[in-house]
């Protein structure tokens, strides 16, 4: 991050707060071509700090191993190339033609069977009496570690959810999915309210976007986002009485080896034109983290309206809630609370300590960190020092016995604030 970005997004977060953007002048969404004439502040300055999509061009992901690999000649998927190296894996699919709970359902199947599968669909013309399935959230990259499938754009790089969840050796949000030509994502935000991205190694995809915010206008009467926004049930205003007043989506036809930046927060359904491999992380860093702490809170204010008629007479109520808001959103205040610890540390470290040659080998966020430069591990203590100083003040999170934490809330304050002035001496 160079002083001009550092300087630009610094008063950006001091006025705007944590403001998201609305609808693209004109609905259209900016196609970067050239590689090496689009930098990182760029990227940052123009999409991160404003929250607006693009797409990059397949440029950008033409050096990958999977692009050379898993696609044949003529753009297909390759395969026998695939079935080589994973086929005797277990991976989750789920069935386009079922809905159930808002979702689809989701099974474990080997790899050999969903390929066996997928071939069949195509040979009966894209058909089958199993309905479409769809091979989706596959953690490939942590079972696989060493196939050369991609490297992860520097422009994604600020990752904070696979740098904490790396760190913790429990998940990550870096996924591939397989589907043939008609599978589909139902409507939904990707999980926290994160920025995700997502590449096609082949094949092509339509996007239907819509800012964050206009989700409101898609509810029906009972307060229930639809299934698919393409339903013509949506223009029935017995059901959706709001739904006139929404904007039309922004649309985007995705080709083969381009990618597609979706901004934090932004509703989205997405559908496969032909079969299609893509690639795909969720990710969080300083720009939308305030973001991610809305919906946290947001989240347990809806636990505790279900529960509210249990509040009395439960002694361990509000810790009941968190743990029903992890259960279903995968993180509850405390770990909220470590997530941000362990990025802070981070930044820190390499603040303090500086980034020799050895432990950028051993250490893949430090050196993430050191290639963004020093300004950029300043904008993320400051983005954090503004979070966790919400979080510290919260409510229920006093409730949860902070001192508690090693080191307690107050003390990391102090320690960031003082990172802070002192790499701005």
């Amino acid at each position: 991050m160079d002083r001009a970005t550092f300087a630009c997004s610094t008063a950006f977060f001091r006025d705007f707060g944590n403001s998201s953007a609305g609808p693209l002048p004109g609905g259209q969404v900016d196609f970067i071509d050239k590689a090496d004439s689009f930098s990182y502040s760029d990227f940052f300055r123009d999409y991160l700090i404003p929250n607006h999509p693009c797409v990059f061009s397949a440029k950008f992901t033409e050096d990958w191993g999977s692009r050379k690999n898993w696609v044949t000649w003529d753009g297909k998927p390759n395969f026998e190339h695939l079935l080589q190296n994973f086929g005797e894996a277990v991976v989750p699919v789920a069935n386009c033609d079922v809905k159930e709970y808002n979702s689809n359902p989701k099974e474990q199947l080997p790899f050999k069977e969903f390929v066996e599968y997928w071939r069949e669909y195509i040979r009966n013309g894209h058909r089958s009496s199993r309905g479409c399935l769809y091979l989706k959230d596959w953690h490939l990259s942590r079972a696989f570690p060493e196939q050369d499938v991609y490297t992860t754009p520097v422009y994604f790089s600020s990752d904070w959810l696979n740098e904490y969840w790396d760190a913790v050796a429990v998940d990550d949000f870096r996924f591939v999915y397989m589907g043939p030509k008609g599978s589909w994502t139902p409507f939904h935000a990707d999980v926290f309210r994160s920025y995700s991205w997502s590449a096609n190694v082949c094949g092509r995809k339509r996007w239907l976007l819509y800012p964050a915010g206009q989700e409101e206008f898609l509810k029906d009467r009972h307060g229930n986002l639809p299934f698919d926004v393409t339903a013509p049930d949506l223009r029935d205003t017995r059901i959706y009485p709001r739904y006139s007043q929404s904007q039309p989506p922004l649309e985007i036809l995705q080709e083969a080896g381009e990618i597609v930046f979706i901004p934090s927060g932004w509703h989205h359904q997405v559908h496969n034109l032909e079969d299609t491999i893509s690639i795909n992380h969720n990710w969080v860093n300083g720009c939308n983290v305030a973001v991610m702490w809305s919906f946290l809170q947001d989240e347990l204010a809806a636990v505790q309206r279900e529960l509210s008629q249990w509040k009395d007479p439960m002694d361990d109520w509000h810790l009941q809630c968190q743990l029903i808001m992890k259960s279903c959103t995968g993180i509850d205040y405390k770990e909220f609370y470590n997530f941000l610890k362990v990025i802070a540390e981070n930044r820190i470290s390499v603040l303090e300590k500086g980034l020799d040659e050895e432990s950028s080998s051993q250490n893949n966020s430090r050196a993430a960190i050191s290639t963004l430069g020093m300004l950029h591990a300043v904008f993320d203590l400051k983005r954090t020092v503004k979070v966790l100083s919400s979080l510290s003040a919260n409510e229920d999170f006093r409730r949860l016995d902070p001192s508690s934490l090693c080191p307690d809330p107050e003390a990391l304050l102090q320690h960031l604030e003082a990172a802070i002035d002192t790499a701005l001496l």
